[in-house]
């Protein structure tokens, strides 16, 4: 690196503009560039000593020796301060073991992986240090997904689905109905709003949150879609039994599934509902199997059927409302109206990741995937 030149015997005038120059520097904690460090080794070498060297070109003295100490020694000065600030207490190895231990126990505590961490060790670490030492590794402290709990027997009958599926291409899943049903509540309360209050506010109507008992009621709907339309939306007045649900396999699936898969290469999917499974379900289906076939759902796996990200859709429309219903019969109304207006981009991109969703569930070995 070539040292700058600095001329220490100039006049008052050319000082003032050297140190006008150099107090732009003044303060700075970044790396220098190699022109301050070519300064700071000609100032050295110019007989200057380190706090004269500091006082003029407005670096620490700490900056000072360092980067002299290190031209004398290799010749050269590097612009990275590796060997500023406090060394780290937590090398990798023992990144490497706090890891071990929050992978044994992702439930720990801040406390309990400090007490862990130190047992054995030679130097001991704050909880401080811990929390440090995680968020250098990426680690931080979020609330769990929420998911269903598979059974061992389940997981294996997953696996065997997507195995069974994984060379289907799109336009395979194209031929697939899908189904499912839901229920939208009319007053959906949320657990995580927050408020701003003072200390003797909190029976203040304005920073109360009400509460009916189930919601205040709710309507369910039975839908259905595949990849080249959206099928009918059909309210249900009650539970849904075997007997209702003939009703709707008759009347909406029959002449969907006739309608869309005409040369009966479609398939019908429905989840394992006991309704679906009733004995007069199963023997409507046998007497049409030469017009459609039904699709073996594996138990446990709504991530699996693309129209939850439906329902999803629809709950999200019914928040964003400027006027909420008020009523089930206007509950019914807003659902039924966004369920037409349901983008064709939107349904078709969920057909569009079942390939997708296959692997994650062979990735998973069965288990529950991101979907």
């Amino acid at each position: 690196m070539a040292v700058a030149s600095m001329h220490l015997g100039c006049g008052p005038g050319q000082d003032n503009l050297l140190n006008s120059k150099l107090n732009v520097r003044m303060g700075k904690k970044g790396d220098l560039s190699n022109f301050e460090h070519g300064m700071v080794v000609g100032a050295r070498r110019a007989g200057l000593s380190i706090s004269q060297s500091a006082q003029l070109l407005g670096f620490s003295r700490t900056t000072i020796s360092r980067v002299y100490k290190e031209w004398c020694k290799k010749g050269k000065t590097s612009s990275m301060r590796q060997s500023c600030g406090r060394k780290c207490l937590v090398n990798a190895r023992g990144q490497r073991r706090m890891g071990r231990l929050v992978q044994a126990d992702r439930r720990a505590t801040l406390t309990e992986i400090t007490t862990r961490y130190n047992r054995g060790m030679q130097q001991s670490i704050c909880e401080a240090t811990t929390r440090t030492t995680l968020r250098r590794m990426g680690y931080n402290s979020r609330r769990p997904h929420r998911v269903p709990l598979i059974s061992t027997t389940n997981r294996k009958k997953r696996l065997q689905f997507a195995r069974a599926h994984q060379n289907w291409t799109v336009e395979d899943w194209k031929n697939v109905a899908w189904s499912d049903e839901s229920r939208f509540l009319l007053r959906h309360s949320d657990g995580r709003v927050r408020i701003w209050r003072k200390q003797n506010e909190n029976m203040d109507p304005s920073c109360l949150v009400t509460t009916v008992q189930a919601g205040g009621g709710g309507v369910m709907v039975w839908g259905m879609f595949s990849w080249h339309t959206l099928g009918p939306l059909v309210p249900i007045g009650h539970r849904l039994n075997a007997t209702a649900y003939l009703s709707i396999v008759s009347d909406h699936v029959h002449p969907f599934m006739t309608t869309m898969y005409p040369s009966s290469d479609g398939y019908f999917q429905q989840d394992n509902a006991p309704c679906h499974k009733a004995r007069i379900i199963s023997n409507w289906f046998l007497e049409h199997d030469n017009e459609f076939t039904v699709l073996k759902w594996p138990p446990q796996s709504p991530d699996l059927n693309p129209i939850e990200h439906i329902w999803d859709v629809v709950e999200r429309e019914l928040h964003a409302l400027d006027v909420h219903p008020t009523n089930l019969h206007q509950l019914q109304d807003a659902i039924l109206s966004i369920w037409a207006n349901i983008s064709k981009e939107c349904f078709q991109h969920l057909v569009e990741s079942m390939p997708r969703r296959i692997k994650a569930v062979l990735k998973a070995k069965g288990g529950q995937t991101q979907y």
